[in-house]
């Protein structure tokens, strides 16, 4: 695959998706942003972000957070999926916070991984989201990159490699925002697979 050609495949399926919120969109605060990428895994961001609202209304700040029962915490987000071991993780996650890293959330790879419920997928969409060139490998991403032929590839490392030998850095951060909207704006896997394969056919 040509990399030139599939950065110009890239900006046709950013044509064809709507501009919707994501989960770790918009926020005001690194807790925020991290913690609602947290909660949106094997859940929408859909149904994602109102949860989210809710819980940093009623915590407003990391501190108030991390010494919150989990019992309450579970109770305001259980409309998303897993709530219980996300509640758990949620109050682990503001505990070490407050404790290690003076209640900021570190801007580095391997540390984000190391906390509790922040897993490749969520360090990485974090970090793009914050301006650094990494890729968030999630569902949609992944069925989207092998439809078009940019990897063969399942596990997550693996796709990231495909896809950052494909892309010029300066995407980097951007494919994940693009693949997910457009998996977004067309729930049907058979409208995803007919306009992609339209796609896939530029030069």
């Amino acid at each position: 695959m040509n990399s030139k050609r599939a950065v110009r495949q890239l900006m046709s399926i950013k044509k064809m998706a709507k501009e919707l919120r994501l989960a770790a969109d918009g926020w005001d605060s690194d807790w925020k942003t991290l913690i609602a990428t947290l909660m949106s895994a094997r859940t929408t961001d859909k149904i994602t972000i109102p949860i989210a609202e809710k819980l940093f209304k009623k915590y407003n700040n990391i501190k108030k957070l991390s010494k919150a029962k989990v019992k309450d915490i579970g109770g305001i987000i259980k409309g998303v999926n897993f709530y219980k071991t996300k509640a758990r993780n949620i109050s682990n996650l503001s505990k070490i916070l407050i404790k290690d890293y003076s209640g900021k959330v570190p801007h580095d790879f391997e540390k984000l991984i190391e906390l509790p419920g922040v897993g490749r997928k969520t360090a990485n969409v974090f970090l793009a989201e914050q301006g650094h060139g990494t890729i968030g490998v999630d569902t949609h991403c992944l069925w989207i990159s092998q439809q078009m032929g940019w990897t063969k590839h399942e596990k997550q490392h693996e796709v990231e490699q495909d896809l950052m030998k494909l892309f010029p850095k300066r995407l980097w951060g951007e494919i994940n925002w693009i693949l997910v909207r457009f998996g977004q704006t067309y729930p049907s896997r058979s409208k995803k697979r007919e306009i992609l394969k339209e796609i896939k056919r530029i030069k």
